[in-house]
């Protein structure tokens, strides 16, 4: 039985709790944040331990797991630290914000021997899932196409509007793009050959919206993200990959089939966790962290190596992403 501590219990700490107290094989044990009356709700919750402090967190001989929901610019100080303390460690994406920090953490990996994981939840995601199943089975025949769309409010939910500083961030096309960029990878287990960057900003010359569209040989891919749509517009993702025999659209909820014969297909998925905790995040369910987090106990009880998302597999999504912002000048110009 695995005994893991989160780092951070905002919206993603919390959905992980969720995911942990459904989990067989794992026991949340210990929690921690700088914010008092968060720590302990979820200590009483859970009545587990809580911290003030991370680093006395991550030093807890108890705990063989450290989990880390810390904003992204915290991800490389802590996540180094519990590899040197023994622990096994999941990182929330994006991994980090350069490229330096990047082969920091994987040379503290290389040095440890520590297994991570970090969180690229949409390769879990069922409808994602199946993509990236029909894509390599060529169920529908070759594909031709894909266009992937991320839409969001401005994130009004992280601690000390962190989100929104894009020093701390990334802004939301290393923070929100990458989910895209990442999966894009997985899908083609490839490099794209080229890619073309295009982007608005804010005033202040902020990315604010990022359209890349990436060539894989003869397989045009384009993913598009932004953060700036009004407060009551409905968080979105959505994907449309057009295939020879047929084009298989995804919108939110929904992945429906239309066949060139005219029929129409509803593949089934499975949705665990279909219920979303109380988190504030747009989130609708927590199928796809539940799937990440199992994936991970899975591995770390069958000693077997991270491989489908692994610290590495994140660095080259981190520094794809990074070489379209830079592309274009800059997340600010």
């Amino acid at each position: 039985m695995f005994k893991v501590g989160i780092v951070g219990c905002g919206g993603v700490g919390s959905m992980h709790a969720s995911c942990y107290e459904a989990l067989e094989g794992v026991k949340l044990a210990a929690v921690a944040s700088t914010d008092e009356q968060q720590l302990k709700e979820i200590g009483e919750k859970y009545k587990i331990k809580t911290y003030f402090s991370a680093k006395e967190l991550i030093f807890d001989p108890e705990l063989d797991i450290i989990d880390i929901c810390l904003p992204t610019f915290l991800h490389t100080e802590y996540a180094i630290m519990a590899m040197e303390a023994g622990k096994n460690v999941f990182i929330e994406k994006p991994v980090c914000l350069t490229p330096e920090e990047a082969d920091k953490l994987l040379d503290a990996q290389k040095r440890t021997g520590a297994k991570v994981q970090v969180g690229h939840a949409v390769r879990f995601w069922d409808e994602y899932v199946w993509l990236k199943n029909a894509v390599e089975n060529k169920t529908y025949g070759n594909l031709i196409s894909v266009n992937f769309t991320r839409l969001s409010p401005l994130p009004a939910w992280s601690w000390n509007d962190w989100f929104n500083d894009h020093t701390k961030s990334g802004s939301m096309a290393l923070d929100m793009h990458i989910h895209d960029t990442d999966f894009i990878r997985y899908m083609m287990n490839a490099e794209p050959d080229s890619f073309k960057t295009f982007v608005t900003r804010t005033k202040a010359g902020v990315i604010d919206y990022i359209s890349t569209s990436y060539n894989f040989g003869d397989v045009l891919i384009s993913a598009e993200a932004c953060w700036a749509m009004p407060g009551n517009f409905p968080f979105k993702c959505a994907f449309t990959a057009r295939f020879e025999d047929a084009t298989a659209v995804f919108d939110t909820d929904t992945l429906t089939v239309y066949k060139f014969d005219g029929s129409t297909e509803h593949p089934e998925m499975k949705n665990n966790l279909g219920s979303s905790a109380d988190t504030g995040i747009n989130v609708s369910n927590l199928g796809p962290y539940y799937n990440e987090l199992k994936y991970f106990i899975d591995k770390l009880s069958a000693n077997e190596p991270i491989e489908v998302a692994s610290l590495e597999e994140a660095a080259a999504s981190l520094k794809l992403v990074l070489n379209e912002i830079q592309s274009v000048g800059g997340v600010k110009i």
